[in-house]
């Protein structure tokens, strides 16, 4: 048995929302803009995926790159509120990550403005200082110098068979399979949306035939989700899906983590691997009615009565 069931590794973050009352798309170069509502909260793929998995009952470790800043000790705040274990690594002379997302109930799209910054610096050296004796790695998007130190990360699981999830970001799938060789592989789930998916196999299949493109890469359970879209999942030879169930809409940021780690939690509990995508899409569900990408995230009672309530029909073929 080991102290922590996952460790997570990925980026970190503060995340500022502002909401606008006015069409966003109707904005010129020097317009002044009333914010009618603003939230400040964590962010980051690591972050969400360890506080989501750690709110489900599991024990969990985040390995991640901070700043120097007052957001750093925000982040740190709100992950100790998580009971997340935070490893300790040499601060980077770069700010915290942090982004600002800006919304209007006039507007079906966003305005996104993203800074990357200290999550690009994590080294081989920050290894050290990391305990891999766990059951699962959550390995979420590393970019900059980061990237490489995935790679020795990925090597390592492989070699060590630790069980390892990877959900890529748009930009780690427009790399292409070569580059991501040494994730994929090594990759016992892969977690991404339509778009991330097409973009890595360069295909503009969708469904099952996607999926089959996808796990020949090598994971062995590959998971597409699409939104309000219908979702397809891949074990072994049996293909999964279904349509989520609709619910009001406030902001989508966070729904991917919240899904991913909702899902590899059941798979960690001995859910059954259509309840484990039913937990992540509760999970899912439950963070888009609300502004943060922690918020709000559910307990396992929760999600399990939420799992009743919305009866989702998952449909398996062979």
């Amino acid at each position: 048995m080991f102290n922590y069931d996952v460790l997570c590794i990925g980026s970190a973050a503060i995340d500022n929302f502002l909401i606008a009352n006015q069409d966003l798309s109707r904005l010129k170069l020097g317009d002044k803009v009333l914010v009618v509502h603003q939230e400040t909260h964590s962010g980051g793929g690591g972050t969400n995926a360890a506080a989501a998995l750690s709110k489900l009952g599991l024990k969990v470790k985040l390995l991640t790159k901070l700043g120097k800043d007052l957001n750093s000790s925000l982040v740190l705040k709100e992950l100790r509120q998580f009971k997340v274990k935070i490893i300790n690594t040499s601060r980077s002379r770069k700010a915290t990550d942090s982004s600002t997302i800006i919304s209007s109930p006039q507007s079906k799209d966003r305005i996104i403005f993203v800074h990357k910054g200290a999550s690009g610096d994590l080294a081989s050296a920050d290894l050290k200082a990391s305990d891999f004796k766990v059951s699962w790695i959550y390995l979420a998007s590393l970019t900059g110098k980061s990237f490489k130190t995935g790679q020795e990360i990925a090597a390592y699981a492989k070699a060590k068979e630790i069980k390892l999830l990877f959900n890529p970001s748009l930009y780690l799938a427009s790399l292409g399979y070569k580059k991501l060789k040494s994730y994929l592989t090594a990759a016992a789930i892969l977690v991404l949306n339509k778009k991330e998916a097409q973009t890595l196999a360069r295909s503009k299949s969708s469904g099952a035939e996607l999926l089959v493109k996808l796990q020949r890469m090598g994971p062995k359970i590959v998971v597409i989700t699409d939104g309000s879209k219908k979702l397809y999942a891949i074990d072994d030879q049996t293909r999964y899906s279904f349509s989520p169930p609709q619910v009001k809409v406030v902001e989508t940021a966070g729904a991917g983590d919240a899904f991913t780690s909702g899902f590899l939690a059941g798979l960690i509990k001995n859910y059954t691997f259509a309840d484990a995508l039913r937990l992540g899409q509760v999970n899912a569900l439950s963070v888009i009615q609300h502004i943060g990408t922690k918020n709000i995230l559910l307990n396992e009672r929760q999600a399990r009565e939420l799992m009743k309530n919305y009866k989702i029909k998952i449909t398996g073929k062979m």
